[in-house]
């Protein structure tokens, strides 16, 4: 049986960073715990002082297959390139023919990046556009494939 995971990203502005990752992925505000109304209603009983409600925010797959993800308020600023990445796979894969899987591509890199990520580089493969490598707002490098 695998072992169930999350992945938990440090960050400056949780609140902003999860919104671009829920639009990236298609993900969803993660519900209250059951019992709760709201996330507010679960800090107050848990005793989570009210000026930290703002310092993580919380998202999921809404078909509940994909890993939760939780974005942590940190003083400082991202410094150096990540040592794990995500990759939006909204191509289709190598599998799918690349003139089906490419147009896919750049609409994701558009929607992105007037959404407030960078374009890093676009990388080759054989002579031709494979994937792009992206910063999201606050600098996190992810690839859209």
């Amino acid at each position: 049986m695998a072992t169930k995971w999350s992945l938990t990203i440090d960050c400056v502005y949780p609140a902003k960073l999860a919104a671009f990752w829920a639009l990236a992925l298609g993900y969803v505000e993660k519900p209250a715990p059951p019992g709760f109304g709201s996330w507010e209603e679960w800090f107050s009983d848990h005793g989570v002082p009210e000026d930290e409600w703002d310092d993580g925010a919380y998202l999921s797959d809404p078909d509940g297959v994909g890993p939760t993800l939780s974005f942590l308020k940190v003083p400082e600023p991202k410094m150096v390139k990540n040592r794990l990445h995500v990759d939006v796979q909204v191509g289709g894969g190598r599998d799918t023919p690349w003139e089906v899987r490419w147009p896919r591509v750049v609409e994701a890199v558009e929607r992105l990046t007037a959404a407030g990520a960078t374009v890093v580089r676009e990388d080759e493969l054989q002579g031709r556009p494979d994937h792009v490598v992206m910063a999201d707002p606050e600098g996190n490098e992810f690839c859209v494939v």
